[in-house]
Formats: structure tokens, C-alpha cells, sequence
């Protein structure tokens, strides 16, 4: 693969996102309801109508696997993976902490990923052995001593099960939990990457929701990985943690597991 060239590719991607999403920033306008009760915009099709447009010309080969248009096949083992507004819910309150999602995943694994929050401009990059950037600027995860020190963050309580909700308590009554945070979505990974949150944890992820996240963190010195500690991979549960200083993974694991 030519990541030089595939990176070049998510920036046109991610250029044409915001192009489609700023003029609704703070519009007033309505959303539908998909079938898991997801809110959606016309801001979402929009924007992942026209990546996926940019992908048909320039990698026909390669699938796309978009959260508003499903899955199309390739050719080449290659994925990509869209997540045109992830935060439709921020996005409709006029906050600007949600952001678009773009992943490159090869045999199932991300290699390449973009949180581009349109709003503030800012873009983190992450690709295989290369360092995370935000904007052009190398960007890093911060040192966490002792897992009692951690800011945890969550997208919010509502998005647990009663089952995963009481690990999920138990790992936060680990952490400073008072200085938690709720909501942020894809935002919350990339201030992790930034080096102002140390743990990230929910459940429920779909493959569009976090494998752009995977590079993005690594490559700003930081791990993912499921709530059993393993490498996040195409056919993981969703069930996700980010750890922004490594040495804290098997504590935020050991944590998780309290309530078994």
C-alpha cells in the first residue's frame, strides 16, 4: 500500500465532509429516526454521499463500509470506513464536539484513521508507524501514574445495559471519577490523543464508530483495545477502551472485570 497516497485520500475526504456539513451547523434542521432509533440529518447523508462519490473515482477496488449507506464490496482486501457525523446528537444541539470518522482497514485491521471536527477545524491523523498529528503538529498522549489519577470519559450512562453500566461504575469508582466526563463521542479519543483525558470506555461500538480511533491513539502513544484487553480488530463486540497511557491497560481491565 502507498499510505503516503491513502493519506492524501482521507484529507480529500474529510475536506469534502465538511464542505457538506457546515452550511447545517446550528440551521435548525430536522432529523429523522433510523431503525435503532439513531437520530440522522441530512447533513449526515450529505456528507457521506459525497466521500463515498471521491472513493468511487479514485479506488474502485477498494469496499466502503458507511454508517447511513451500508456496505459495498471490493476487490483489493481493503475497507473504508465512514462515519460521516459521529455526535448527530451534539451535532443537532449545536455543539461542536462530534466530528467525521474515516478509517482505512486492511484484512481487518484499522491502518489508517482521521477525527476531523469541522467547526474548530481541527483534524487529528493517525496511520501505522507514523505519529499522530493534529493539524500537522505531532500530538501525544499524557503519562497517567496510578489509574486513581485518570480522568474517564464516556459518550453518557444511557448507552450501557444494566449489565455493562455496573462495570463500567466499577471502573470509574477507580479513577477520579470527579472529574469525569459525559458526551464528546469520537471527540473524547482525540482529546485522549491530545494528552487531556487518560481513559475513554463504552460499549456498544459499531465498526464505524471506533476504527478510526484505533491509529489515531496509537500513534499519539496511547492503546485500544476490548474491555478483555485484546486488540481491536473488524470482528471485535464493541465493547471498547482507549488508555491514553498504556501502562494503565491491565488496571482499566482488572477494574472492568470487579464486577464479575
Amino acid at each position: 500500500m502507498n499510505l503516503a497516497a491513502d493519506i492524501a485520500l482521507a484529507h480529500r475526504l474529510a475536506d469534502a465532509a465538511r464542505e457538506a456539513i457546515l452550511p447545517h451547523f446550528r440551521s435548525g434542521m430536522t432529523s429523522e429516526r433510523k431503525g435503532d432509533a439513531t437520530p440522522v440529518t441530512l447533513a449526515d447523508r450529505a456528507a457521506e454521499a459525497a466521500m463515498r462519490a471521491i472513493l468511487k473515482e479514485a479506488v474502485p477496488d477498494d469496499a466502503v463500509h458507511g454508517e447511513e449507506y451500508g456496505a459495498t464490496t471490493g476487490t483489493s482486501g481493503r475497507t473504508w470506513v465512514l462515519d460521516p457525523i459521529d455526535g448527530t446528537t451534539a451535532f443537532l444541539a449545536g455543539r461542536p464536539i462530534f466530528g467525521t470518522l474515516i478509517a482505512l482497514v486492511v484484512e481487518g485491521w484499522p491502518v489508517l484513521g482521521v477525527i476531523d471536527q469541522p467547526v474548530l477545524k481541527e483534524r487529528w491523523v493517525g496511520a501505522t508507524g507514523q505519529t499522530t498529528t493534529l493539524n500537522g503538529q505531532p500530538v501525544r498522549t499524557r503519562p497517567c501514574r496510578e489509574l486513581g489519577d485518570a480522568a474517564l470519559a464516556t459518550t453518557g450512562p444511557h448507552y450501557f445495559d444494566q449489565h455493562d453500566g455496573d462495570h463500567f461504575m466499577a471502573l470509574a469508582a477507580k479513577t477520579d471519577h470527579r472529574r469525569m466526563v459525559m458526551g464528546g463521542d469520537c471527540y473524547n479519543y482525540a482529546m485522549l490523543a491530545s494528552g487531556h483525558i487518560d481513559v475513554v470506555c463504552e460499549a456498544n461500538l459499531k465498526l464505524h464508530d471506533w476504527a478510526a480511533l484505533v491509529p489515531v491513539v496509537e500513534g499519539a502513544g496511547g492503546t485500544m483495545a476490548d474491555w478483555n484487553g485484546e486488540p481491536l480488530h473488524a470482528a471485535s463486540s464493541g465493547h471498547v477502551i482507549a488508555v491514553g497511557d498504556p501502562a494503565r491497560l491491565d488496571d482499566v481491565v482488572e477494574a472492568l472485570a470487579c464486577q464479575h
